[in-house]
């Protein structure tokens, strides 16, 4: 995992803790500062706004604002100016004990440069734009077609939208009619069909022409009206097709046909290198090969250094904890819930808890062994949380 990637993975584990913090009141700050924005001015509209806090009226959201307001404005003094992308603060009362506030702080130093400067007081913290940040920026344009039907989606991501469904008019045969009726039958059901061509240009500009970061389409499907489609070409100019494939399928089966047979046209997509990732995981799994899985096994490799890539559940929510006996003072560590009694008879007490990605990922890099991160919004991501516990391995050897 690069820089990016391992900023992105602390971003996402930190954006998800501030989502689940609930002011009592309008009390939960939140200031974004982009790069090369002056600090000195940041501090001054949050003096500015400590002045106005004083005119609260509940009590204790009045104390808890002026509280986070100070201590943000403390905490800006270590900065000569905003770091390379800006950095956003949060800081509130997270106490969910009503009377006994716990006013905390947190930054984020984005891996992409903030857009926005702003401050804003509210019962939850203002995420969005880090939210945005972690969004697939590369999209692709999906159309599967015959001579009846078309289906139109957008893959962003991981994920793929169906967004438009089309149906022909088009007869498909001449019903044996003869003479000067065939040909004008004919004629009709020539135009009839670039009539269909054209609601599925005309329909491809309406869904790709405005979406930005569209990196091109793919077309798809089974027969030759793909290929007629596309020396018609009834779209606007502008929408890159990066390719044309066969498929047995239209619709729903037919975009997810398209979506596997585009692989090379697609290689650096998300989804697609997910799959290809995870399904070259399980096969090496499977034939007893050069992949391991489970906390135990895959801790054991990197230790021993075998381990050639690291792959970690995004879904990954297992801490590792180390507990101390009160009896004997033996110490031992293990996953937290898992039981634990001592060989002397006497209590096992928790005194350190860390997320077991953090942990992993940490071993990893002191090794020098890549880390990949595999979402929970593909099949296969899914497959590789549920059935490998979302910890897993390829190895340099046996």
């Amino acid at each position: 995992m690069g820089e990016k990637g391992k900023a992105k993975y602390e971003m996402k584990k930190k954006l998800k803790e501030l989502s689940n913090v609930a002011g009592s009141g309008t009390e939960l700050i939140s200031v974004y500062i982009p790069p090369k924005y002056p600090i000195a001015e940041v501090s001054n509209k949050l003096k500015a706004e400590y002045g106005q806090a004083g005119n609260i009226k509940s009590k204790s959201t009045r104390k808890n604002v002026l509280d986070a307001l100070e201590k943000i404005i403390n905490y800006l003094k270590i900065f000569r100016e905003a770091p390379e992308n800006g950095i956003a603060i949060f800081c509130g009362n997270v106490s969910k004990e009503q009377g006994r506030p716990d006013i905390k702080l947190y930054s984020i130093s984005p891996p992409e440069p903030i857009h926005v400067q702003l401050y804003r007081c509210d019962s939850s913290f203002f995420l969005e734009p880090l939210e945005e940040m972690l969004e697939a920026k590369d999209i692709y344009g999906l159309v599967v077609m015959d001579g009846r039907e078309a289906t139109i989606a957008v893959l962003k991501g991981k994920q793929t939208r169906i967004v438009r469904k089309l149906n022909s008019t088009a007869h498909s045969k001449l019903h044996g009619k003869g003479g000067q009726s065939a040909r004008r039958y004919e004629r009709l059901v020539e135009e009839s069909i670039e009539k269909y061509y054209k609601r599925i240009g005309d329909a491809m500009d309406e869904v790709f022409v405005n979406i930005k970061n569209l990196r091109g389409i793919i077309v798809g499907g089974p027969g030759p009206a793909k290929e007629d489609f596309m020396k018609l070409q009834p779209f606007n100019y502008q929408l890159k097709v990066l390719g044309v494939v066969d498929t047995g399928y239209t619709e729903e089966y037919g975009i997810r046909e398209l979506t596997e047979k585009a692989e090379p046209l697609i290689a650096e997509q998300e989804a697609v290198k997910e799959k290809v990732l995870v399904d070259k995981f399980i096969k090496e799994v499977v034939k007893d090969g050069l992949a391991t899985y489970g906390e135990k096994e895959v801790r054991a490799a990197l230790e021993s250094n075998k381990v050639e890539m690291l792959l970690l559940s995004e879904g990954l929510d297992v801490k590792r904890s180390t507990a101390e006996c009160s009896s004997c003072g033996r110490r031992e560590s293990g996953i937290t819930g898992e039981p634990r009694e001592c060989s002397c008879g006497g209590k096992m007490k928790i005194t350190g808890e860390r997320e077991l990605a953090d942990e992993l990922i940490e071993l990893a890099e002191s090794k020098n062994v890549k880390v990949e991160m595999i979402s929970t919004d593909t099949a296969e991501g899914s497959q590789f949380l549920q059935g490998f516990r979302g910890v897993g391995a390829f190895l340099k050897y046996r």
